[in-house]
């Protein structure tokens, strides 16, 4: 399990990226959205539009992760969560295994500068 095991910590500016960017790479099919909260917060605020649900505590995360990035050749893939802190250290942990390329929504779902404060579309 993924999720239990990572600290909360802030991602560097250079690998979070902001709600609206992430919308606007996601629809223009640059960029693998990849919602990693639990099946409740997904029913609790709905999720992004095309984002592919994946909680990082269910097992085999990171095998399911890495086969979405096998489908998914030249796509960047960004990590959303509730507020930003559980996928900043997915991010990380992911980081030391040699997963490059992977960003964060800076604010998650729920955060102050997340996908809900931005106003943007979501669906169910």
């Amino acid at each position: 399990m993924i999720g239990s095991a990572f600290l909360i910590q802030p991602a560097s500016a250079q690998t979070a990226l902001p709600a609206r960017d992430a919308l606007t790479a996601a629809q223009a099919g640059r960029l693998l959205l990849i919602d990693i909260r639990t099946p409740s917060e997904w029913t609790d605020t709905g999720v992004a539009p095309g984002a592919v649900r994946l909680d990082a505590a269910s097992s085999g995360f990171e095998v399911r992760l890495a086969g979405l990035r096998l489908d998914h050749p030249g796509k960047r893939i960004a990590l959303i969560d509730r507020t930003g802190g559980l996928a900043a250290g997915v991010q990380q942990k992911l980081a030391q295994r040699g997963w490059r390329d992977l960003v964060i929504v800076r604010g998650g779902m729920l955060g102050p500068e997340g996908w809900l404060a931005q106003k943007l579309p979501i669906g169910r």
